[in-house]
């Protein structure tokens, strides 16, 4: 099946159902129907039509959240073309990139900034021939600009006004004539590892990730609503919206900002959202920053009943065999070790919940469900937090060349840290010591067969040839270890992976997920490639350390001189110590014997990808004298 097969089915069954809420210029959220978004698509097919786009056509798209997103992407595909995304927070190099590569002839903007960018770069771009923006922004010179950059500019709105139907038969032709190898999408990674590659994906391999939602049993039913704050040309929120079409469901668009979130949450009630671990992170950050704010009995209430609520879920997981293991264990020994301190916890935990728990809840909305984190490594202690007090929280896992789901967190049986393999995958887990199959317990690297690997990299096939074998397995490059269960859980990237002078191979990612749980460190990278011991640079957060400094009568004239304080460094070595220590499960060679603290924040398309990840040689390159200053 394909997705815009599926789209159109959807509309002649569920028509009347809400299938998107977004804002309008008020901040109002408005409802656009199945029905009302059909019309749209088969009005918006029928213009870029007319501008000459066909089947095996690329168009890029620069846009980020928003009605006329989905709109395009499903008339792209409709069409049998393929849209080539992007959101607006890329650079004007970025998008030549993409453009050029492509060599696309239409691309559809989401507004004037997006336009200014594109014609910044237009010498190079010599396929272009029509930018669209989605915007309705009057541009009073924008004859004058299409001329002077010898390109035509159109505007969505009168597009759709002046192709307006309520049904193209020839798209439903199209449509009808669409199979699952046809392309569907040109999507360019992020770069976090180096130059972007365009990863191609066919309409199968968006199939083989919507056709087995139902077997993770989560409990979904029709009309329900997911609140949108990812990138939507991000894999992972595109396959969620597709997802929510299959389920009869709603897309509310928000945006991945704490206060707008927060509100949107209220304001929409949602069932389930998607996001990244960054998300999750910053909430609980900012829960525990207003219980410090608020101080006295009731600071100590929250750290009581949050240390009950973590050991209730640690005993609780024991009782019912929710451990994760990797080798078989006795089950009477865990029952009877856990149901005493159960019996004493629950009373306890039943008070924290109406106390407390209830409390932090209710900010999600009084129906939510379910959180699903992709995009990165879930950390230990965000999850056990948020499951702990009773805010469900899976953890998915893929790539965007898997289109990008590899495995999700059981519903059913929900061992923290695990997931089970995602529709009909086959997975491997080889050792790269011995090119051996690892057994439970062994770490290696993980290795996937199924219908969502990609066809492969946009004119690339020698790319594609270093990550795809003559068996068709696709090497993901991450680090996992399968369980006595049978699930398995990731734990670090091959090429992240960091060899000390004296040969310990270590994994940066949990080391920086522990100390970024402090409320002083905003963000932390760990670095070490062939030294005696590990640094790590450290992005302090600089309003917690300014209220320490308050708290404890610490003066100083000016917010730069923060970062010299001796108060500051003794505080940061402190929770560096305490967070990555032998008590805390971390070896002695991967504790952190220096570290430099930054003065600036770690920002998208910099220090970050657009999905908030690490680009680690972007990082290395920045921060060289510092690094080596460590050493």
């Amino acid at each position: 099946m394909t997705v815009p097969f599926l789209f159109e089915t959807k509309c002649q069954t569920i028509g009347d159902y809400i299938f998107l809420m977004e804002k309008d210029k008020t901040g109002k959220f408005i409802d656009f129907k199945y029905s009302e978004v059909r019309v749209l698509v088969h009005s918006f097919a029928a213009a870029l039509r007319s501008l000459g786009v066909k089947k095996g056509s690329l168009v890029g798209l620069i846009s980020d959240n928003r009605s006329a997103w989905i709109v395009s992407d499903l008339a792209i595909m409709s069409l049998g073309a393929a849209d080539v995304p992007r959101g607006r927070d890329s650079t004007a190099s970025e998008v030549e990139f993409i453009l050029k590569a492509t060599e696309a002839e239409t691309a559809i903007v989401e507004n004037k900034d997006q336009l200014k960018k594109v014609l910044s770069v237009r010498k190079s771009l010599s396929a272009l021939k029509n930018l669209i923006v989605l915007d309705d922004e009057l541009i009073v010179e924008v004859d004058d600009i299409a001329k002077e950059n010898d390109v035509n500019i159109y505007f969505y709105k009168e597009l759709i006004e002046k192709f307006k139907r309520s049904e193209d038969k020839e798209l439903i032709k199209s449509i009808n004539e669409l199979k699952e190898s046809d392309l569907a999408t040109v999507i360019f990674t992020s770069g976090t590892t180096g130059e972007p590659k365009g990863v191609m994906l066919s309409q199968g391999n968006f199939d083989g990730i919507i056709k087995n939602i139902d077997s993770v049993h989560f409990p979904t039913a029709p009309r329900q609503r997911w609140l949108s704050v990812l990138p939507v040309w991000h894999s992972f929120e595109r396959i969620i919206q597709y997802i929510i079409i299959y389920l009869d469901s709603t897309i509310c668009y928000s945006k991945p900002i704490g206060k707008i979130m927060l509100g949107d949450l209220k304001r929409i009630n949602p069932h389930f959202m998607g996001s990244v671990p960054r998300i999750w992170e910053s909430v609980k950050s900012a829960v525990y920053a207003q219980m410090k704010k608020e101080g006295g009995i009731k600071k100590i209430a929250f750290d009581f009943f949050v240390k009950v609520a973590d050991k209730h879920y640690k005993y609780s997981n024991m009782y019912h065999g929710l451990t994760r293991k990797y080798t078989k264990r006795n089950r009477f020994v865990e029952i009877t070790t856990s149901i005493i301190p159960l019996i004493f916890l629950k009373p306890l935990y039943k008070l924290g919940d109406k106390l407390v728990y209830s409390q932090i809840k209710t900010k999600l909305g009084t129906n939510f469900t379910c959180g699903i984190s992709g995009g990165g490594s879930l950390s230990p202690q965000i999850d056990d937090f948020f499951n702990s007090i009773g805010i469900n929280l899976v953890d998915g896992y893929g790539l965007t060349e898997t289109a990008p789901v590899i495995g999700i967190r059981a519903w059913t049986k929900r061992r923290p840290g695990t997931m089970i393999p995602y529709g009909n995958v086959d997975i491997k887990i080889i050792s790269l010591e011995t090119g051996e199959l690892c057994k439970p317990g062994e770490k290696g690297e993980l290795h996937i067969k199924g219908d969502q690997v990609m066809l492969g990299y946009y004119k690339r096939p020698d790319l594609t040839s270093k990550v795809i074998d003559k068996d068709g397995y696709f090497n993901t490059g991450d680090l996992a270890v399968w369980t006595y269960d049978g699930e398995y859980h990731i734990v670090g990237r091959s090429k992240d992976t960091i060899v000390l002078s004296g040969g310990e191979n270590l994994e940066p990612v949990p080391i920086e997920a522990a100390l970024n749980e402090s409320e002083y460190i905003e963000s932390s990278v760990v670095v070490g490639q062939d030294q005696k011991y590990l640094g790590a640079l450290i992005v302090p957060s600089i309003q917690a350390i300014e209220y320490y400094l308050k708290q404890n009568k610490i003066y100083y004239i000016s917010r730069e001189d923060i970062y010299s304080l001796p108060e500051v460094h003794s505080l940061i070595e402190n929770e560096i110590r305490e967070r990555v220590s032998s008590k805390n499960g971390f070896k002695s060679f991967e504790q952190i014997y220096k570290f430099t603290l930054l003065k600036k924040s770690f920002e998208i398309n910099k220090e970050l990808s657009s999905k908030q990840e690490i680009k680690r040689f972007q990082i290395a390159k920045l921060y060289e004298n510092e690094i080596k200053s460590m050493y």
